[in-house]
């Protein structure tokens, strides 16, 4: 557009000096007009110029083409129609994000437990951060998350990715695998990790358990614990203070909101309406038989036993809604 106008503009100015010129009787050889014959150029050059004015012969000013505006094309609208889901039972999948592949369209998940798995999504994935909407770009290497697979075709699609917010540094929750009391070792495995955890137990440790203080005897394989940490100078970790959270055979009761179930897995995520953390339950069916009252968006309330690794639900209630 601009190089055209630019000719157009060059041209212009070349045919007004050729007319000034010849205005004033100064044409030259290259700006004349060359005739049939040389004796007629020069007599040409050589006449006076006339008594009257000379016409003045018309010029067209050209103006510029009126400039296309940008148009704004939006790269959804260039891909095919995707066709619907299909209806199928979800299975429902938690470990950490271990690689996000934007270009194949594909997340591997560090599956909670052990081993890897390769999971494909596109636009028709639902993704959430704590509940609420969220998009691909909220997600990033080492977050936790709960990921709703079906089959599609022979690949494991993303029906849905639910995104949990992870511990902040310094912040560690697990289960304890040993503790060294004789060398203050204390190993926790953390399911945000696939190595575990070791921290360092000194008596300037607090051990607390339900807002008490108590005792490093309670720190026993399979119990629970909530660690707070920081570095130490040889580059390992201190425990500033640990929380028993449960021990094997303890009972405990939640209530809150139904997140996700995948009966097939016998797991539930549970929101807390308390501390609003996610919890997840194990539904073992020789104990309990789940019915179809009990789904997402669902409140219940759960009476769990603590297992040494995870909480098994023995009831469920579902809440009745709020009368107004």
């Amino acid at each position: 557009m601009h190089r055209m106008w630019l000719r157009i503009v060059l041209g212009a100015v070349s045919a007004s000096c050729i007319f000034s010129a010849g205005a004033a009787g100064q044409i030259t050889a290259s700006q004349s007009v060359v005739s049939d014959s040389a004796s007629s150029s020069r007599a040409s050059a050589e006449a006076p110029a006339p008594a009257s004015t000379p016409s003045t012969p018309s010029i067209e000013i050209l103006q510029p083409a009126a400039e296309t505006p940008d148009i704004a094309i939006d790269p959804a609208s260039l891909l095919p129609d995707l066709p619907k889901l299909p209806d199928a039972k979800a299975s429902l999948i938690g470990g950490t994000v271990g690689r996000l592949d934007r270009v194949r369209d594909q997340i591997t998940v560090q599956v909670f437990g052990g081993g890897k798995m390769k999971i494909s999504f596109d636009p028709r994935t639902h993704i959430y951060h704590d509940g609420a909407e969220a998009s691909l770009s909220d997600l990033h290497q080492g977050d936790r998350v709960y990921v709703e697979t079906i089959l599609d075709g022979s690949s494991v699609f993303a029906r849905a990715i639910r995104l949990k917010t992870s511990t902040s540094a310094g912040e560690s929750q697990g289960i304890v695998t040993s503790f060294n009391a004789s060398k203050g070792e204390l190993e926790v495995h953390d399911a945000l990790s696939p190595q575990m955890v070791k921290i360092r137990i000194t008596s300037q440790t607090r051990i607390v358990e339900a807002n008490r203080s108590a005792s490093t005897s309670k720190l026993a394989p399979g119990t629970l614990v909530a660690i707070k940490f920081g570095p130490r100078h040889d580059g390992g970790e201190v425990a500033s203070e640990v929380s028993v959270l449960a021990a094997p055979g303890d009972s405990f009761t939640f209530a809150g909101q139904v997140t996700a179930i995948d009966l097939r897995l016998g797991l539930m995520v549970l929101t807390s309406s308390t501390d609003h953390k996610t919890y997840e339950i194990y539904l073992d069916p020789s104990v309990l038989t789940i019915d179809d009252s009990v789904r997402p968006s669902v409140d219940v309330t759960v009476l769990t036993r603590f297992q040494g690794n995870r909480y098994v639900a023995h009831s469920i209630t579902v809440n009745s809604p709020v009368q107004r």
